[in-house]
């Protein structure tokens, strides 16, 4: 499994089939530590958590259906 680059400050994701640069379906899986609060009546709230770990394991363009086939670019107005 390949993972995909996460976008930057600087960058962002293209697909390079179509261009799409706005719409994007993404699978990740993540390790996190909540710490939850029951009220009195049993019903759970997550007041805080902390991502431990994150890896994106797929993105596909809602464009076109592409699977994987993100680039990362240069935000506009950003120099290299």
């Amino acid at each position: 499994m390949t993972t995909v680059p996460l976008p930057t400050a600087e960058t962002r994701w293209r697909c390079t089939l179509c261009g799409n640069l706005t719409r994007f379906d993404v699978t990740r899986s993540s390790k996190v530590v909540e710490y939850v609060h029951l009220d009195l009546s049993g019903e759970p709230k997550v007041e805080e958590r902390e991502v431990v770990s994150e890896t994106i394991e797929s993105v596909r363009c809602r464009w076109c259906n592409a699977v994987d086939q993100i680039e990362l670019v240069d935000k506009p107005g950003v120099e290299s």
